[in-house]
């Protein structure tokens, strides 16, 4: 019956941000810098770590794979939001949709639990630095990172055969800018509960656990700041640690909001325009984050800078 039911819906129609002209092609403006910002500024970094010797270390092989998630989920959104604004017919079909909401759910996933792997690393170098070099090893970097994707990505791929799994009889307008689960789910002619407990579960599993382990994390990287005499070592410790924490602020919380309750009560504009801070503001404001806070960072762009130009000298 699911499958019959599956086959009369074969596509969705967005209902998208806005149905006036004008403010659609402002809004295809800001959302293409945006977008190009992010790619550009998230390669750029990437780039930058790769080239320079000196930042061949464990935070910064993190940092370059959450540039690269950066971009990746970025991208499994934000094209299908810029065709949807240029054209009156803002449709995707059944299969692009469980596509979209695959991909965008596993790379959400991925980066949360990435920040919390980061979190960790932090936390050994600088509670325990005798023991950092032997524990985070570039192995054990890599397994981390490999970690992170396969747990996401079998989580997103439960949460979407669960999803997709019910019937879809009609109605076909999605109440979003892009095909989040919450959002497909409550398209669903069927009863829900089920899914949206499953949902809730992995919820609890990929958002909070990360958090808790970040939470625990500073708070014996604060502990042992506190006991530092040395200001300048104090100083060095909390300027690592900023950019972090400002991303994990921006990312949990916009998390925190959307994916514990499937079927949020708020409205659906502010679901709407938190799902957007989340998807291109933050994505955006990474680069920015740990380029204009992170000195090693800075100091790195400043030579890649100099090579350019010797190099067209």
């Amino acid at each position: 019956m699911a499958r019959e039911n599956q086959s009369i819906v074969t596509q969705f129609v967005f209902q998208g941000l806005s149905s006036q002209p004008r403010t659609q092609t402002i809004l295809f403006v800001a959302f293409l810098f945006f977008y190009l910002f992010t790619v550009v500024g998230n390669i750029t970094i990437i780039a930058v770590i790769r080239a320079d010797c000196q930042l061949q270390s464990p935070m910064y092989f993190f940092l370059a794979n959450l540039d690269f998630l950066d971009i990746c989920f970025v991208s499994s959104n934000i094209p299908q939001m810029l065709v949807n604004l240029l054209t009156r017919k803002r449709t995707i079909s059944f299969s692009g949709c469980a596509a979209q909401m695959c991909f965008s759910l596993a790379f959400g996933m991925t980066e949360r639990v990435l920040l919390g792997v980061m979190a960790y690393d932090r936390y050994m170098a600088i509670c325990h630095p005798l023991l950092y070099t032997t524990i985070i090893s570039r192995k054990v970097c890599i397994h981390m990172v490999m970690a992170s994707w396969i747990t996401s990505l079998l989580s997103s791929m439960v949460i979407n055969s669960l999803n997709l799994r019910l019937p879809f009889c009609g109605p076909d307008i999605l109440n979003h800018f892009f095909c989040k689960a919450p959002a497909v789910l409550a398209l669903a002619c069927a009863d829900t509960a089920f899914t949206e407990l499953v949902i809730f579960i992995f919820s609890i599993l990929i958002v909070f656990i990360p958090f808790l382990l970040i939470i625990t994390s500073y708070a014996h990287i604060l502990s042992a700041a506190l006991k530092i005499q040395s200001v300048h070592v104090q100083s060095k410790v909390f300027s690592t640690c900023g950019s972090h924490l400002m991303v994990v602020t921006i990312f949990f919380g916009t998390a925190i909001c959307i994916y514990v309750n499937p079927k949020s009560r708020a409205p659906q504009d502010r679901d709407k325009v938190i799902s957007m801070f989340y998807t291109i503001v933050a994505a955006m404001l990474n680069p920015l984050i740990y380029s204009l806070r992170n000195m090693d960072m800075q100091r790195a762009l400043r030579r890649a800078m100099n090579r350019s130009k010797s190099f067209f000298i």
